[in-house]
């Protein structure tokens, strides 16, 4: 991957104030759908410039947390609050204001396959109605970002798989999100391939420093996010010297709907919880 300047799609964000307020907070959430909690009693927060890894099977609720994140779900009980607001019981139409503010990388990338990619990623900007022009120079700047500018023009169905959730992290960028939800980015991926969606979320963690959690199950990955950085000067991400972590990207793990870990690589590696060995065994 090559360095792209900062000034080539969105002003960097600055670095997190001390004691700033977290941009999004679980309080003893639970969620369930006629029968028992799919989520239960679930309390964490994400705080500026954090990424946090959200660790488990599948089975165990990691899609729905993010569903709730975004108020797509409601839970049956507990208070979510998103950029400042209690989301729990928020009306629709200010949930949508809230959702803009919001990116979302879905699971496959959930590309329109009627769209060309210029109106994938555009596609907030279109329903705002905003001119052509405007439109046309965002999403370059965003597809220069994922390295997929030459995709402008074409349809998702003749992109492969990687390329196509790259652009899915275009569409989350463009407008400059307050949070990035990653629902499981790199599923059904080669490694290699893998190696490249994830090589772009450090970069945009680095360079941007969006909050975010990340949805997965794979572990090379999460390992990776913690373990390298981007080094905007070589244009690729680097290892962190041997024994050092990023110290704003941590874990959460889920088991049956409970979270049962939050806390570093470091503690996580340590933990002697019988299904967090399990896991990373």
């Amino acid at each position: 991957m090559t360095d792209l300047p900062t000034s080539d799609i969105l002003i960097p964000r600055p670095a997190p104030e001390a004691g700033a307020a977290p941009v999004i907070v679980f309080r003893n959430v639970t969620a369930a759908f006629d029968g028992p909690p799919v989520l239960n009693d679930i309390s964490f927060s994400v705080g500026p410039g954090e990424t946090r890894i959200l660790l488990g099977p599948a089975g165990v609720g990691k899609s729905v947390l993010l569903k709730l994140a975004n108020g797509l779900l409601r839970p049956v009980s507990g208070a979510i609050e998103l950029l400042g607001e209690d989301i729990t019981h928020l009306s629709e139409q200010r949930l949508f204001s809230l959702r803009s503010r919001v990116g979302m990388v879905f699971q496959e990338g959930a590309l329109f396959d009627s769209l060309t990619v210029r109106d994938n990623v555009g596609y907030q900007f279109i329903q705002e109605r905003l001119p052509d022009e405007k439109i046309d120079r965002r999403v370059r700047k965003a597809l220069r970002f994922v390295e997929l500018e030459d995709t402008f023009s074409l349809y998702p169905s003749s992109l492969s798989g990687g390329m196509r959730r790259r652009v899915a992290i275009a569409r989350a960028l463009i407008s400059q999100p307050e949070l990035i939800l990653y629902d499981s980015p790199t599923g059904g991926l080669d490694p290699v391939t893998s190696t490249t969606i994830i090589e772009l979320i450090i970069k945009e963690r680095d360079v941007y420093r969006t909050p975010s959690i990340l949805v997965t199950h794979r572990l090379q990955d999460a390992f990776t996010l913690c373990t390298h950085r981007f080094d905007t000067v070589k244009g690729r991400m680097v290892a962190l010297p041997k024994g050092e972590t990023n110290p704003d990207t941590t874990f959460l793990m889920l088991e049956e709907g409970r979270l049962i870990f939050d806390g570093s690589l470091h503690d996580l590696l340590a933990s002697t919880n019988p299904f967090v060995r399990e896991f990373l065994e």
